[in-house]
């Protein structure tokens, strides 16, 4: 086995005693493709010792196999572990690594260069103090090197190393290195990076990697592991205000109920007085307690359990503080979203948001604009692709704690999770809370629901029916709700073409303005079940994301999805207002079925098959499933 590092005879012992008191640096390698990422974090493996014999042993015979340089050791495939990474001689994952020197422990992420990775890129720095951007001495400053550097400033990295590689394939030339520092520092003082360490390097030869290079009599400056070791990143978190995001309320009997998480940041000791976010609840600590036993106080990232002197209501995703420092408290923001998902971001669509360890309902209400990396400009959009940048508002279905971003990471970052695939989407940093917020509140009413349905003798819910063009919705409804007319119900119908004709006369057909006509009529049928009304709802409505949406914003048992199902084939031989052939001849862009896709449901309460039924069985069929779920009674 290597040797880990030049340590005296001491005991195994104080050999972990002194690496427990090493700081800790985390940092990333990003740049463009083929800048040498990999190479050069394989080399400070090599060079700081941190290779066992039978790894070493591997490499050598991969990199026969698999390698770029003849056979010769190919540092590289230390860190690309993926079998398409090394096939391809690309990073795809986010690769961390560890190792140390008699100065500093370090974990490295060696994040992709792709720009269709440029969301694993973010993952990466989204936990790291410092950042390494490689650039190849050969094409200088690239799009990727202008996007991963956009990114870093964006997270709040400061500590930033610029490693011009490959220096040994311009002969070590001066004037090239001095040309892209300039050109880098012009495009750095755009984005705040006020300063970095530029150092001219060969990460497969070793110059100025851990060792001063002869090839470079005109670079003064430190080797780029020399740079790495005397970074200054005193700790941010210990500095800021006490933070603690509650994981878990750990209560294995009656006698213990504790409070779990990681300190997030700041410092709590016991005795502490802390206010819960969001209920605005005070209590004092009592204990902290851990695997080890109890501690009077705790920092940033220490994962404690908190036991308080009062029986007050505390639950996962609440936030502790000191109360003369408490977060704030919103549910509206302007944020800065990066897009990582192959499917658009649709302002107007539900999405799950995730602040430490909290999950609440939310919608990107305004996409104000996007950003050009290359150029930073402002830029209008209606959607944001896979790997954008835009600032955004953000509204939430209840109010969270929070700080801004560039103030605590911890409590000012956050994720999109899509609703129906759990999938992260979007990565986001708050930058305010916006001030409309503060001026929102709810009005409490005397009537309620409950007392407009007893005075129309009726249970309220919307009978949401979707499917094709041509389908029979508004046929099938408009049946249903003369049925229920007859029977003395109190109903009203919102058609897709007649709702276009007023309140969303000024949407197309686009996803993203599809999205908003949805949300808008969920929104007019909650206003209408809160009337007491028996309501019809006849859309094509074609993505699951919003019907689940319109769902969630009634009580459960309020709502009924009916699937009038019918095939596109059927459908589009019926084509009563001819839209079908209108599609066919590129007429009508965006028409579900045609160019535009319709996501049928997985679950609904009823399905239609009107290949099957008439229009009158399909509305006998639903008056007789309202009359099993208890909606209304049998005559």
């Amino acid at each position: 086995m290597a040797v880990v590092t030049d340590l005296p005879n001491t005991s195994l012992e104080q050999r972990l005693a002194g690496l427990e008191r090493m700081s800790l640096l985390r940092f990333i390698t990003c740049g463009s493709v083929d800048d040498g990422k990999s190479t050069l974090i394989g080399r400070l493996l090599y060079d700081s010792k941190m290779i066992f014999d039978d790894q070493l042993a591997a490499l050598e015979a991969d990199s026969k196999r698999l390698g770029t340089r003849g056979g010769a050791i190919d540092f590289a495939l230390l860190v690309d572990g993926l079998a398409a990474e090394r096939e391809q001689g690309i990073t795809i994952d986010v690769a961390y690594r560890y190792f140390t020197t008699d100065k500093r422990k370090f974990i490295v992420a060696d994040t992709p260069g792709h720009e269709q990775y440029t969301r694993n890129m973010i993952t990466g720095a989204s936990t790291a103090e410092a950042a390494v951007i490689l650039i190849d001495a050969r094409n200088g400053v690239l799009t990727q090197t202008r996007r991963h550097s956009y990114l870093v400033s964006l997270v709040g990295i400061r500590s930033v190393v610029l490693a011009i590689n490959k220096m040994d394939l311009v002969d070590f030339s001066q004037s090239v290195f001095d040309k892209i520092v300039a050109d880098y520092r012009a495009f750095a003082e755009k984005i705040g990076l006020a300063s970095f360490r530029a150092i001219p390097i060969s990460a497969l030869d070793g110059d100025n990697v851990s060792q001063q290079s002869a090839r470079t009599p005109w670079y003064d400056g430190p080797t780029l592991l020399a740079q790495l070791e005397t970074l200054d990143v005193a700790d941010r978190k210990q500095a800021q205000d006490f933070r603690f995001w509650v994981q878990w309320v750990n209560r294995p009997n009656l006698d213990f109920r504790g409070f779990a998480g990681t300190v997030s940041s700041g410092t709590v000791k016991r005795g502490d007085t802390l206010r819960v976010a969001p209920s605005g609840k005070i209590s004092r600590v009592t204990r902290i307690v851990t695997a080890d036993g109890d501690i009077e106080q705790a920092s940033a990232d220490r994962s404690v359990t908190l036991t308080l002197a009062d029986e007050i209501d505390v639950a996962r995703g609440d936030l502790l503080s000191l109360p003369d420092a408490a977060p704030g408290l919103s549910d509206q923001f302007e944020v800065t979203l990066v897009w990582m998902s192959d499917q658009a971001m649709l302002p107007g669509r539900s999405y799950w948001l995730k602040i430490g360890t909290r999950t609440v309902s939310a919608t990107v209400t305004e996409l104000k604009y996007a950003v050009n990396v290359n150029t930073l400009e402002h830029t209008a959009a209606k959607t944001l692709e896979l790997n954008g940048i835009a600032v955004c508002n953000v509204g939430l279905a209840h109010p969270v704690p929070f700080d801004a971003y560039a103030d605590n990471r911890e409590c000012g970052g956050f994720i999109l999770i899509d609703r129906l695939t759990n999938a992260t989407v979007g990565a986001g940093m708050i930058m305010f809370a916006l001030r409309r917020s503060q001026n929102i509140h709810w009005q409490s009413v005397d009537i309620d629901r409950a007392a407009r349905a007893t005075l129309k003798h009726q249970k309220p819910c919307i009978l949401w029916f979707t499917g094709l063009s041509g389908a029979g919705k508004s046929t099938i409804a408009n049946l249903v709700e003369k049925r229920l007319h007859v029977a003395g119900k109190h109903t009203f119908m919102l058609d897709g073409d007649n709702v276009r004709h007023g309140l969303n006369r000024d949407l197309g057909f686009t996803d993203a303005d599809r999205v908003e006509n949805i949300r808008r009529v969920g929104e007019v049928a909650k206003l209408m079940v809160d009337a007491g009304l028996i309501v019809m709802v006849s859309f094509i409505s074609p993505f699951r994301s919003e019907r689940q949406m319109a769902r969630e914003l009634v009580e459960p048992g309020e709502f009924v999805e009916i699937y009038v199902d019918a095939s596109l084939a059927l459908a589009e031989s019926r084509d009563p207002k001819g839209l079908y052939k209108r599609a066919r001849r590129g007429e009508i862009k965006n028409f579900t079925g045609i160019d535009s896709p319709y996501e049928p449901p997985e679950a609904a309460e009823i399905t239609l098959d009107t290949a099957r039924l008439s229009a009158e069985e399909a509305a006998d069929a639903v008056i007789a499933k309202m009359i099993e779920f208890g909606i209304v009674a049998a005559a």
